[in-house]
């Protein structure tokens, strides 16, 4: 008799998906997918719309990443008025880059924190009714304190840019819609009334040393769990191929640290990437073409950057970085577990850039918007928190969106997530006779490494029902478990 257990939804993740693992007659793993169930439908509705509208309309795909949707499609517009990046005034570039970096910090704060902290500290064994933010809270009050004071800080950098934390508006073709004030920067400065920049640095180098040691104490499982070869791609610095999340060329490396796309130009994408579709997910599967669909997907995110970047412009983040790198010898991390090791580092990238960007006299600056020559086709990539983000717009002459195409960073991590849930299947599920909660846990633990953005909805208390379902090889249900 074959049995068929389905997760769905998946918990303590941005929207909802769901996992099926398909069992054969002698309970041996003969299939895993990781299933996303809702349909995302912004490339046709936004068709018909004029140009300028799209940074405002698409971050609606998001609450927690919208400033991410927002910046990507910017420049994207940017391109259709005839502004590059680098034609972008200094200032616009700066206050962008602040908003992208207060992003980056909170989205990243929010999923240590309030996602991922609940398996790390409490066990991915613990009792599920505690294994969440609230237990967290509970266990380790100054933990999760800093937590959300550093989440507060992020969505308070994007308030003062963007006019609100959530869904702002903030750039406009070819630049953006203000400067900052001397009292607007002195807020994140001074410490009166939230704690400062300075102290984010410091909380940040504290976490590293959670983690750090954290490793020490369990490597044994953090180097094994959920552990396969992948490409990784991200973007890097133009110049030096330092570590970059708003504008840079792409590049991308297998899991012996060989290229495999070597800094081409955003603009460039299309002619490197193919996504193919699969019936039983809304999700796509992109690849790169001249590699083809077996060897050509790659990971994306915080661990992805780390492993492709060439070093880290700010200096504790750089020396963060090498510690991380010394963990390999230096080669590849291919290891799913150290992306919330990687994850923190970028935390303290975006911290010392926040403070270096609030110190800039810049930011005071009237020179906001720059305008070219009018195309008919525009490019934005951007590095989102969950990594490498693509927005493609092409107008009319009347100035209406014809096509867009976005491929998001959770689909960029479609494959490897599945290969994670298979891992998990074939080295934890496997010949039991009995799957536990704990057992099924790791399989989420697998996928919220990833930190994936399925919707706008965050379910951070992680209280969402388990749903499985046991079928018979005639696909009839012979048992139910609920959890709520």
């Amino acid at each position: 008799m074959n049995r068929k257990i389905v997760i769905d939804p998946v918990t303590r993740v941005e929207g909802h998906g769901k996992v099926t693992i398909q069992l054969d007659e002698n309970n041996r793993v003969k299939d895993a997918k990781f299933h996303i169930v809702e349909f995302r439908g912004f490339e046709r509705f936004i068709q018909g719309h004029p140009y300028w509208e799209a940074p405002v309309m698409v971050q609606r795909l998001c609450g927690i990443c919208p400033v991410s949707h927002h910046l990507a499609a910017a420049k994207a517009i940017d391109q259709i008025v005839g502004v590059d990046p680098e034609d972008l005034s200094i200032p616009a570039q700066k206050i962008r880059k602040l908003l992208h970096f207060g992003q980056v910090f909170q989205s990243h704060a929010l999923h240590f924190f309030y996602l991922a902290s609940p398996d790390l500290l409490l066990g991915v064994d613990a009792d599920p009714s505690i294994r969440n933010v609230v237990g967290v809270a509970m266990e380790y009050p100054e933990i999760a304190k800093k937590g959300i004071l550093m989440r507060k800080f992020g969505q308070e950098i994007i308030k003062m840019t963007a006019g609100k934390r959530i869904h702002g508006i903030a750039a406009t073709p070819g630049g953006v819609h203000k400067n900052i004030t001397v009292k607007e920067r002195e807020y994140f400065l001074d410490g009166k009334e939230i704690p400062s920049v300075h102290t984010m640095i410091e909380w940040s180098l504290e976490m590293l040393d959670f983690i750090k040691t954290y490793h020490n104490k369990h490597k044994s499982f953090l180097d094994t769990f959920a552990k396969y070869p992948s490409g990784h791609l991200g973007l890097v610095n133009k110049q030096n191929g330092f570590l970059e999340l708003y504008d840079g060329n792409l590049r991308a490396i297998d899991a012996e640290g060989n290229i495999t796309l070597n800094d081409i130009p955003s603009d460039d994408y299309n002619q490197y990437f193919y996504e193919e579709a699969e019936r039983w997910t809304y999700l796509k599967f992109p690849y790169l073409k001249h590699l083809g669909k077996e060897k050509g997907w790659n990971r994306v995110g915080p661990l992805a950057r780390i492993n492709v970047c060439s070093g880290i412009e700010t200096p504790f983040a750089e020396q963060e970085r090498l510690e991380f790198m010394e963990m390999t010898g230096g080669k590849v991390n291919n290891m799913t577990m150290y992306t919330h090791w990687a994850r923190l580092i970028e935390i303290l990238y975006t911290a010392e850039m926040m403070k270096n960007l609030l110190q800039d006299d810049d930011l005071l600056s009237n020179d906001l918007v720059r305008k070219g020559e009018r195309r008919k086709e525009g490019i934005g990539i951007i590095e989102a928190p969950r990594g490498t983000l693509i927005h493609h717009y092409e107008v009319d002459d009347k100035d209406r969106i014809t096509r867009c195409n976005l491929i998001v960073s959770t689909t960029h991590n479609n494959e490897p997530m599945n290969r994670a849930v298979q891992w998990v299947a074939n080295n934890v599920l496997d010949r039991k006779k009995e799957i536990t909660e704990s057992m099924l846990n790791q399989v989420e633990v697998a996928i919220r490494a990833y930190d994936p953005c399925l919707s706008c909805a965050t379910h951070a208390m992680g209280q969402m029902p388990l749903h499985l379902q046991i079928f018979d090889a005639d696909n009839n249900m012979v048992k139910e478990l609920i959890r709520d």
